[in-house]
């Protein structure tokens, strides 16, 4: 009973410090509010993932390309004052580890002061990226951070545990995969968006990249960033929701 009730309150305190508060304002404007920060942030990075030095001495290392979306967004997000009402958490390192996202975006609900929506966001880059990425795959540094909060050990990729988050707090949480660029199409950054992977787990199979990308093998239909926003703003009930975005 003591060792559930410490990790309770670990991931209480995980938590806890997420969410400020909302102010009003209308759907319509959120939305295209959005997708104005959206496209230069997407744009920003789209630069970089062009981007080809002729003595092949620079290239933006994954966490460089996410760093500069996020920074770009949040920048524009504050020149239009979207932040009270369409809020970014960026996550710690113990938290990404932990939860698996790297950010979470909400819409903040009013009057309650509540998010109404949550979409937790995990970059995805391409193999020959993700070669950088060593600390993030650590198998052993996840295990230390899990033991510091208290928690069991379980050795789940990264998208499960993302999965595992918003499946803990419900429909309204969303998991955006965002992958900055795909085979064949390395300059484009493209989402999936849903709130029923949960389903997959409940069927032993594993979350990870490559299964993710199965959603992406012939489809020709993709909604813009606004048309994402939108829909999840006019989700009513608890109604399973998937879709392919692309950003650029």
């Amino acid at each position: 009973m003591y060792q559930m009730n410490t990790q309770n309150e670990a991931k209480t305190s995980i938590f806890r410090t997420l969410w400020p508060k909302p102010i009003k304002m209308a759907s319509m404007d959120l939305i295209h509010l959005f997708s104005d920060c959206i496209q230069s942030a997407s744009s920003r990075t789209q630069e970089y993932l062009y981007f080809k030095d002729p003595e092949n001495k620079f290239n933006p290392s994954p966490s460089t390309l996410s760093e500069i979306f996020l920074m770009t967004f949040i920048q524009r997000s504050t020149v239009l004052n979207l932040t009270d009402i369409f809020n970014t958490t960026t996550m710690t390192p113990e938290q990404r580890i932990l939860l698996g996202a790297d950010w979470v975006w909400a819409v903040l609900d009013h009057p309650s002061r509540n998010p109404k929506i949550q979409i937790a966001v995990q970059v995805c880059h391409l193999p020959e990226r993700t070669e950088q990425i060593l600390e993030d795959l650590s198998l052993d540094l996840y295990a230390d951070v899990m033991r510091m909060a208290g928690m069991d050990v379980v050795e789940k990729t990264q998208a499960e545990r993302m999965v595992d988050f918003c499946s803990s707090i419900g429909r309204d949480c969303f998991t955006l995969f965002l992958f900055f660029g795909r085979q064949k199409d390395e300059g484009n950054i493209y989402g999936l968006l849903s709130n029923n992977l949960q389903a997959a787990v409940g069927k032993c199979v594993r979350i990870d990249q490559l299964f993710i990308n199965h959603f992406f093998k012939g489809a020709k239909c993709f909604v813009t960033p606004a048309g994402m926003l939108q829909a999840l703003v006019g989700k009513e009930g608890n109604d399973p929701l998937t879709m392919l975005v692309k950003f650029t």
